[in-house]
């Protein structure tokens, strides 16, 4: 009798384990990035980057969404890059921390990139 559970907790386990593995792979698959670029003049324009990410148990996968997005935008290798404007959403301000056990988050960053043209007079 002992035994047969024994093989049925070891077995419900090792389910328990696969599912939570399939789990992780799949979320770990959503998590994706964005880039845009708008040109103004011939050397100068603005940028759009996001990044999306699933944390579980405070572990970022595949990694935190604003370092996913700013990441992005600098692999870009475009002189010059400011970042203007940074979006996180969802920001719960003190109690971030509930998302740090299990949650998803979105990150948006905006900027400028290349050199402006000199306004006559300058």
């Amino acid at each position: 009798m002992f035994l047969a559970m024994l093989t049925e907790t070891r077995r419900r386990t090792r389910s328990f384990l696969a599912a939570l593995l399939v789990v992780l792979a799949a979320t770990t698959s959503l998590s994706c990035a964005n880039l845009s670029f708008e040109r103004d003049t011939a050397t100068s324009g603005t940028f759009e980057s996001s990044g999306f990410a699933v944390t579980l148990i405070s572990f970022d996968l595949p990694k935190g969404a604003m370092l996913i997005a700013r990441e992005n935008a600098s692999d870009a290798n475009l002189a010059n890059m400011v970042v203007t404007d940074t979006y996180v959403f969802p920001y719960l301000g003190p109690f971030d921390w509930i998302l740090d056990i299990v949650g998803a988050r979105y990150a948006r960053v905006r900027g400028t990139w290349g050199a402006k043209p000199k306004e006559p007079g300058q």
